[in-house]
């Protein structure tokens, strides 16, 4: 039987944090649906924080918040001293390719116990991805091991070199490149991998800041236009008045979540909102059904972080031709272009 209330767990051994389904609007016709999710490198940097800062509350669905190598309850016994060590050693090699490659491999052993635990069919799942965790999300894409009809990708790392750029202009330094980090980033390079990761053709939205000095919105306009150009049919895009994090530094534990989040956090209900409706027979709430009838479920189990309630005001997409684009003036131009 499926647990009605916020748990934590492992499943293959990697470490979640799992929100039940609980809009009161919106209900599922049949089976809840899964959707994972993935932090990244930057604020949020683990799953609470993650779960925290994009909760999609208004989603009938169990979101699913997985930890990443290396990170919360899974950091090497050095700490993130080590996590720094291995970064300067080389940061594609040591660091970020390991990480996502290893991240999209555990997917299938985590779905099969997530079904489990949480009592789910075993349907195509929807997957979340943010910076590190939406390069993790694209190459569960291109493998087409685990069944995914649905995708929302926040500053994914698209092109490895590109974010290592950012990362170069960051800190002042320079990357010394090599044929071993040269293939890590081959493997992970998505703009030569876009048939792959639309060969199932799901439901794709790509949501940039643009203010990001990792990810620029124009990275991923480029992005956009290969998936179609590959065949995707169901790709959208977003602009948000945001920078690359998500969460207030250090981004570790589950804060209220910020202004950026909470556009976010909306766009990325709406997304998955629609593409239910479409698919899956969710129907949201007539006036003639009455109050819904909420069932009493269990506390939170003492383990489990608490993920704030968002308060902050969001900045209000506005959707334009297949993409969305902030509706603040200084975002005039979009990502869909």
């Amino acid at each position: 039987m499926q647990p009605a209330h916020p748990c934590t767990g492992t499943a293959a051994g990697v470490p979640y944090l799992a929100l039940p389904p609980t809009s009161v609007d919106v209900e599922a016709d049949g089976p809840a649906r899964l959707i994972v999710a993935w932090h990244g490198f930057e604020p949020p940097r683990s799953e609470a924080a993650f779960a925290a800062a994009v909760p999609m509350t208004g989603v009938p669905a169990w979101r699913v918040y997985l930890g990443l190598p290396l990170f919360g309850g899974r950091l090497p016994a050095g700490g993130a001293g080590e996590l720094r060590a291995l970064a300067q050693h080389d940061y594609l090699v040591d660091l970020y390719g390991p990480i996502v490659e290893q991240a999209a491999a555990e997917l299938p052993e985590v779905v099969a116990e997530l079904r489990v635990d949480l009592g789910l069919a075993e349907t195509p799942i929807g997957l979340v991805g943010f910076s590190a965790g939406g390069g993790a999300a694209l190459l569960a894409l291109a493998s087409g091991e685990v069944p995914v009809d649905a995708a929302a990708l926040i500053a994914p790392i698209v092109v490895p070199a590109r974010a290592l750029a950012g990362l170069e202009r960051r800190s002042g330094g320079t990357y010394a490149w090599t044929d071993e980090s040269r293939a890590v980033a081959a493997r992970l390079d998505f703009n030569a991998r876009a048939a792959e990761v639309v060969a199932s053709n799901p439901a794709l939205m790509l949501l940039a800041g643009g203010a990001d000095d990792l990810v620029p919105p124009g990275d991923l306009a480029g992005f956009r236009n290969l998936l179609l150009a590959a065949g995707g049919s169901a790709v959208e895009a977003a602009t948000f008045r945001m920078g690359h994090a998500l969460a207030a530094e250090p981004g570790i534990t589950a804060h209220p979540p910020i202004a950026e989040a909470v556009s976010v956090d909306g766009a990325l209900t709406e997304f998955f909102l629609e593409h239910y409706a479409d698919h899956f027979a969710v129907r949201r709430r007539r006036p003639e059904d009455g109050p819904a009838e909420l069932e009493e479920t269990a506390p939170w189990p003492e383990q489990a972080p608490t993920v704030p309630i968002p308060s902050a005001r969001p900045v209000v997409p506005t959707r334009q031709a297949g993409s969305w684009t902030s509706a603040a003036p200084t975002l005039s131009a979009t990502i869909s272009r």
